[in-house]
């Protein structure tokens, strides 16, 4: 979904002001991954502050020969509260990937959009001097690389770059995007589970195909949404399921969470007790970095791939998963995903199949798949 077809506008440029309203909205629809965005924050503010406002360009302004870099954090989110990023490293990752293929990086995009991970690109892009694509690769956040628009259209995450915060950097040439990921998490892990990667590089044509457009104006629309609710006494809730065009799942206190960091990744379940309209119902919520699968009293109320999002029943907040605390008052949504995640690759890639749950998918306002999940070749 793009801004011009929610609000009628669209921005040339990131300014500190716009980071806020950014950073809430990306860490809305990063549905609980991606990295903490009030530190992702800060690092964007600081890095226009220094080099000045990022220009932001659409997917449709792009030409056929540009050359994007994505960068993004690679690691568990859980480890990054107590880890916090050093960016002043963040531009070897594209540099390292542009110049394995003897290219030049001319823009630079988001992997996902979510929290952390929207802000990111930002500081490259600024640091580097390079525009920013109004855009990402996912439309929300996933946890693993080869999960993202680029595959359904030929385009591998290899290669790909890794470097972390000391500067030690590496290339990894992999078959597939399977086997990448395989060995980017591997590495990450070696590297402290934290770690800034760039990958999915391409041309601007492929760009126009493969990517979420207007991602980045969305997130700022959401965050500007729910700021005027608060601002108005509005219900942040309600309001924020209406700019999604989603639906309000469940009302209730974090009454049980087990949360452990395994393989490079945040995994674990939330048992959510209801309150108010929904006293007397559990819901169940599922994560690997982000959330994945939400059941209600037993039964499958939405899965991955459309958005589960969790935020402060008051302000509507992200609450993301490392920062999920037990007795916690929230708000649990869901929204549609882009569409081309509920063809038969993209439930290949990210349904709840793949992630072990045993369950069909089930599209955000609540009814199963019209086409049964497929087997893939690969599972978690």
């Amino acid at each position: 979904m793009t801004l011009e077809a929610t609000h009628g506008r669209r921005l040339k440029r990131i300014t500190v002001e716009d980071i806020d309203s950014l950073a809430r909205g990306a860490a809305i629809l990063g549905t609980g991954g991606g990295g903490d965005p009030y530190v992702g924050a800060l690092l964007a503010k600081q890095a226009i502050e220094e080099f000045g406002p990022v220009e932001l360009v659409s997917v449709d302004e792009l030409p056929d020969d540009a050359f994007i870099v994505p960068i993004a954090a690679i690691g568990a989110p859980t480890v990054s509260v107590e880890k916090l990023d050093t960016v002043e490293k963040l531009h070897l990752t594209i540099e390292k990937l542009a110049a394995s293929v003897n290219r030049t990086a001319t823009h630079t995009a988001c992997l996902e959009i979510g929290g952390s991970n929207s802000m990111l690109p930002i500081v490259a892009a600024a640091q580097l001097g390079i525009p920013l694509i109004d855009g990402d690769l996912i439309g929300r956040a996933f946890p693993e690389i080869q999960m993202g628009m680029a595959p359904l259209y030929g385009i591998q995450a290899t290669p790909m770059a890794l470097a972390d915060e000391k500067g030690n950097t590496l290339v990894i040439e992999a078959i597939d995007s399977f086997w990448a990921e395989r060995f980017a998490r591997q590495a990450s892990i070696e590297m402290g589970c934290n770690a800034f990667n760039s990958t999915y590089a391409m041309t601007g044509a492929q760009a126009r195909e493969s990517f979420v457009a207007g991602s980045m104006s969305f997130a700022i629309a959401i965050g500007d949404a729910v700021a005027n609710a608060q601002h108005n006494n509005l219900n942040p809730c309600g309001v924020l399921a209406e700019t999604l065009g989603g639906r309000v799942v469940h009302l209730g206190k974090v009454s049980d969470l087990q949360r452990q960091t395994t393989g490079g990744f945040a995994k674990g379940q939330a048992m959510i007790e209801g309150m108010g309209p929904d006293t007397g119902s559990v819901l169940s919520l599922h994560f690997q970095n982000e959330h994945l699968l939400a059941t209600r009293d037993g039964t499958v109320v939405t899965t991955t791939p459309d958005l589960i999002i969790v935020v402060d029943a008051e302000s509507a907040e992200p609450v993301t998963t490392e920062n999920l605390r037990y007795g916690q008052r929230v708000c649990v949504l869901t929204a549609p995903s882009d569409p081309r995640w509920h063809t038969i690759e993209g439930l290949d890639l990210a349904g709840p199949g793949y992630f072990g749950y045993g369950v069909p998918s089930h599209r955000w306002d609540g009814t199963p798949e019209e086409h049964p999940e497929p087997i893939g070749r690969y599972r978690a």
